[in-house]
């Protein structure tokens, strides 16, 4: 007798030790993830002082939008679990499109205070590679948040009477929050670059921030590929 069993590569021939040693090891890598964009958002808000002048609330605002809710909005649907202890997938949803709508709300915040200080300090806009990418995932935020809201309202599009349109719907609003983050993690990480950051942070430690936007970024991508990518089906 012949049938197609489908299955998940991950975690494929271990024993049942290995099994769950595989497993708390899957979530202490999303654990750490968290903890890595709650610290990476704190630190960096304590070193732009907010208040000292207009830009910076720039910094502050930003590493909340990307760093801290686009991470928690992405890592609410991991299997490993999220702080929210949040069961059900319609509440997941929600919390996760209320996480989407702080990104956007935090991200035109900064971008108008920084917008603000150059006009007051009468500076040059976009003339680094950190401010054009910046302004590029700004954009491509605001339009991934459109096409979710396609995705939660299917009625809303011109072909949604085809029976295929919402999962594929979602393999395309799960890819493209993928390159929308780490178009995000590309930015933070140019951030590093500019004269206030390395005014501010030094030597070793400068390394080490360097290297945090790249951890998270790396469990996001792993959650979404294995959640995503096609599964490979066996015969017995």
């Amino acid at each position: 007798m012949r049938e197609d069993v489908e299955y998940s590569p991950v975690g494929e021939g271990l024993g049942m030790r290995d099994y769950w040693l595989y497993a708390w090891m899957r979530r202490a890598a999303v654990i750490a993830a968290h903890m890595t964009g709650l610290s990476l958002t704190l630190i960096i808000s304590v070193l732009s002082r907010p208040g000292t002048s207009l830009f910076s609330w720039h910094p502050m605002c930003m590493s909340i939008a990307y760093c801290l809710c686009m991470t928690e909005g992405i890592l609410l649907f991991s299997p490993e679990g999220s702080p929210f202890c949040i069961k059900s997938r319609k509440g997941k949803v929600r919390l996760h499109w209320f996480c989407q709508a702080l990104v956007l709300v935090t991200a035109t915040t900064g971008l108008s205070f920084m917008v603000a200080s150059k006009n007051v300090s009468e500076r040059p806009h976009m003339v680094s590679w950190h401010s054009m990418l910046g302004v590029c995932t700004l954009c491509v935020t605001a339009l991934q948040a459109a096409f979710g809201v396609c995705l939660i309202f299917p009625k809303l599009l011109p072909v949604s009477s085809s029976s295929s349109l919402p999962p594929r719907l979602k393999l395309y609003h799960a890819t493209c929050g993928l390159l929308v983050y780490l178009l995000a993690t590309l930015t933070v990480v140019l951030a590093m670059f500019s004269d206030w950051f390395q005014a501010t942070v030094k030597g070793v430690a400068w390394w080490a921030f360097l290297l945090l936007p790249l951890y998270p970024a790396l469990v996001v991508m792993n959650q979404v590929t294995n959640a995503y990518l096609p599964r490979k089906k066996i015969t017995s």
